[in-house]
C-alpha cells in the first residue's frame, strides 16, 4: 500500500533499510499539480488576449477619431472659402449708381421749370431706372429725356436750355457737343459702365417762390433708391 501511495504521489524511496523505513523523499510534482491551477492559467491567458484587444480597439479609436476631425476641417475650410468667394464675387457685382451735376432751375419768363442731372453706372451690373421724382414728386416719362454714352465721360457742368423741351428728339449740348435726347416712354436702362444724362422738364411742381430752396433729385431701381440734393436756380 506504501509503494501504491508513493507511486500515486511520485515519491522516489531508498530501501537500503532492511526495516524499509523511508530514507529519503523527494516530491516530484507533476504539471497538473503546480501552484498554479491550469484553469487559472487558461482564464489569465484569455484575460491577457481581451485586453489586447481592448488596448487595440483603443488605438483604433484614437485613429478614427483624428481621421474624423482632420477630415471635418477641411470641409469646413473649404466652405468657408466658397463662401467668401461667392461674398467677394457680389459684392464684385452689386448696382452702384454715382449722380452728379445735379440743378433744377426756374425759368420766369416762360413759367417753367426743368432739372438735370448725370447718372454713372459704377456698379458691376446692370441697372433700371424705374421711377425719377424731384422734391418727392413723380416725374412723368413723358416730360423725361435722355442721352445715354459708353465712351464720353461728362465732366463740364449742365446748362439750362434756352426753350422748352419738346417732341420726340431734342438737342441739347453737353460736353461742348450737341447730342440727341430721347423722349423716354418706360423704365430706362443703364448697363454698367455707361453714362446717362437726364433733362425733365416742370418737375415737382416749381413755382417762382420756390427759387433759392432746396430740393432732391431721387432715382429709383429695383434694389435701390439714389438722391442728390440741389438749391433752385433762376433760368435767367
Amino acid at each position: 500500500m506504501i509503494l501504491n501511495i508513493a507511486a500515486r504521489f511520485g515519491l522516489l524511496i531508498d530501501y537500503s533499510n532492511q526495516n524499509c523505513q523511508i530514507a529519503s523523499l523527494r516530491v516530484t510534482y507533476k504539471a497538473q499539480y503546480s501552484s498554479t491551477p491550469y484553469h487559472f492559467s487558461k482564464n489569465s491567458a484569455i484575460g491577457d488576449e481581451n485586453m489586447k484587444l481592448a488596448r487595440n480597439r483603443k488605438a483604433l479609436s484614437t485613429v478614427v477619431t483624428t481621421l474624423i476631425i482632420l477630415v471635418v476641417s477641411v470641409l469646413l475650410a473649404t466652405v468657408v472659402t466658397f463662401y467668401a468667394i461667392n461674398v467677394t464675387t457680389t459684392r464684385v457685382q452689386e448696382e452702384s449708381l454715382f449722380l452728379t451735376k445735379q440743378h433744377v432751375w426756374y425759368n420766369t419768363s416762360g413759367s417753367w421749370a426743368q432739372a438735370a442731372i448725370v447718372i454713372v453706372n459704377t456698379g458691376g451690373r446692370d441697372a433700371v431706372i424705374d421711377k425719377l421724382s424731384v422734391r418727392g414728386q413723380e416725374c412723368s416719362w413723358s416730360n423725361v429725356y435722355f442721352w445715354r454714352t459708353n465712351g464720353a465721360v461728362v465732366t463740364d457742368d449742365l446748362q439750362v436750355t434756352a426753350t422748352e423741351i419738346s417732341g420726340a428728339t431734342f438737342d441739347i449740348t453737353v460736353q461742348g457737343s450737341a447730342r440727341a435726347f430721347n423722349q423716354s416712354t418706360s423704365d430706362i436702362t443703364l448697363k454698367s459702365g455707361w453714362t446717362i444724362v437726364i433733362y425733365a422738364m416742370n418737375p415737382g411742381s416749381m413755382s417762382l417762390n420756390d427759387v433759392g430752396l432746396t430740393v432732391g433729385i431721387t432715382a429709383f431701381t429695383a434694389n435701390a433708391i439714389y438722391n442728390k440734393e440741389t438749391n433752385v436756380e433762376a433760368a435767367q
